[in-house]
């Protein structure tokens, strides 16, 4: 009798530690198409900051090596074009998105674009800015941020500013015949300085100031991976986003995002291709400040 007790207090304990050891659910904040688009930013950025970069500052020794690698200038600025493309391509499809967003909640374009939860600023990223710089002395709490953080909004249209401005003086720049045309001939020359000028400001903001909100904030340290991902730990969204946490708890709506974790296998070539993203961000941050300083014309 003891030793048939004893098996079946065996068989048990598999499925008692199967049950422990279960993950627990993770709320997800980006659908797919979030995640791919932003991966593919990432590639085509960092492309084009690579091959930019390069064609900038030719005449720095690091430069030209990496031309080489590029298989010369002339290619370095075939491969811009293509990624140029591919980053206009994100954009527009960005923006398809958004429009069937406001066609399946049958929003109009104010309300979707002033609703609380969107990427819009408003009065409490106003709050959120100043509750942060007292916290940051030390004379307040932590500000509870919501769906979208003041930074993140900023990154988000500085993407449009870049489209605008960075994409119409390159493609001035790639067609000088045909838009000299209608265009005055300085107009080509006001393009290049532009062009060139807004791109290394928004490389060095990305390598830089992005990259600490994102990543090297302490609570985030070393990297950040839900932008890859699209999931969070519960108990880590609750501290990220407590506005949005009780928001959705007071509509009963948090069980709809909550989704199984992925297995460790995916995160570690997630991480694999974020460490490559910081190393050649950070890389071209050392190589811009080695170009400025030493070899600058």
């Amino acid at each position: 009798m003891d030793n048939n007790f004893e098996n079946i207090v065996e068989d048990i304990k598999p499925i008692e530690v199967q049950q422990v050891k279960r993950p627990k659910l993770q709320f997800q904040r980006f659908t797919r198409l979030n995640r791919v688009l932003h991966i593919l930013m990432i590639v085509s950025f960092i492309s084009l900051a690579l091959t930019g970069m390069t064609l900038k500052f030719s005449y720095t020794g690091w430069a030209v090596i990496l031309s080489h690698l590029l298989g010369g200038f002339e290619s370095a600025g075939y491969i811009h074009r293509f990624f140029a493309l591919v980053m206009v391509s994100i954009f527009v499809t960005h923006i398809i998105d958004l429009t069937k967003m406001k066609k399946r909640e049958n929003k109009s374009w104010i309300k979707l674009i002033f609703d609380p939860g969107s990427m819009m600023f408003n009065k409490k990223d106003l709050k959120d800015i100043l509750g942060t710089l007292k916290w940051f002395i030390g004379v307040g709490e932590r500000p509870e941020y919501g769906r979208w953080t003041y930074w993140e909004k900023f990154d988000y249209f500085a993407v449009f500013w870049g489209i605008f401005v960075i994409g119409s003086t390159g493609i001035t720049l790639w067609f000088p015949e045909l838009l000299t045309r209608i265009l005055p001939g300085w107009a080509i020359n006001v393009a290049t300085i532009i062009h060139s000028d807004e791109a290394l400001l928004a490389t060095g903001f990305i390598f830089t100031v992005h990259f600490f909100n994102t990543h090297l904030r302490p609570e985030k340290f070393p990297m950040d991976i839900v932008i890859f991902s699209g999931r969070i730990p519960l108990e880590e969204f609750k501290i990220d986003r407590p506005t949005e946490y009780k928001e959705l708890v007071e509509k009963g709506e948090l069980e709809n995002y909550l989704v199984e974790p992925y297995p460790q296998i995916v995160i570690r070539a997630i991480k694999v291709f974020g460490w490559i993203a910081l190393s050649m961000g950070f890389s071209i941050i050392v190589w811009i400040i080695y170009a400025m300083i030493f070899a600058y014309r």
